[in-house]
């Protein structure tokens, strides 16, 4: 048991220790980054660059939809791996589970 409660309370230690320094880390950098500031460079991109920037975030319904059907594709065969290793892994206390005691017919 003591090697749970020293993983759980390491766990919680590292997290508040992660999101302080995280916190800080984050300050500093938008300290030094502040909107309108002499040191912060400007970019101007001719007319053909921000057409091609503003059509690579906003997509036309044919590539939404090949999307689409790929991350569909995608989630099958992620379900399809997923119930063979159920299957492989069996049930209860290393029993695999049948069609009967599912109460499923194939």
């Amino acid at each position: 048991m003591s090697q749970q409660d020293n993983f759980g309370s390491g766990f919680l230690v590292g997290t508040l220790f992660g999101g302080v320094l995280g916190g800080i880390v984050g300050a500093v950098v938008a300290s030094r980054v502040v909107p309108g500031s002499r040191e912060q460079q400007t970019f101007s991109l001719d007319d053909d660059a921000e057409r091609a920037n503003t059509e690579a975030l906003n997509p036309s319904e044919e590539e939404m939809e090949i999307a689409r059907r790929g991350l569909e594709d995608k989630i099958a065969q992620l379900n399809s791996a997923i119930d063979d290793v159920r299957q492989r892994l069996g049930g209860t206390n290393g029993h695999a589970q049948t069609r009967e005691d599912v109460g499923q017919d194939y």
